[in-house]
């Protein structure tokens, strides 16, 4: 089994989730976080919070291949030996 990482952010998504985070910090607690806060915030969201959303994430990811999995075995079953069904009725 592959060993799990911590979430990681490419360059230009750690500045849209800083800016993000400081703007709700602005908008909705008054607050205005320095860009040490902001990181320090990410960071912790992403090490703290970060495994409870990939798992959740893959339950769902599993939930959508099962139905599409059972989907496809009624869609491509077919019946064995039928010439031979038809010949004993």
């Amino acid at each position: 089994m592959a060993k799990q990482t911590d979430l990681t952010l490419s360059d230009d998504e750690r500045k849209l989730a800083l800016h993000s985070l400081r703007e709700f910090a602005s908008q909705h607690l008054d607050e205005e976080l320095t860009e040490l806060q902001a990181m320090l915030l990410l960071d912790h969201v992403l090490s703290d919070l970060g495994p409870v959303i990939y798992n959740q994430a893959l339950q769902h990811a599993r939930g959508f291949i099962e139905e599409r999995a059972a989907d496809l075995d009624a869609a491509l079953h077919r019946a064995e030996f039928p010439l031979t069904s038809k010949r004993r009725r």
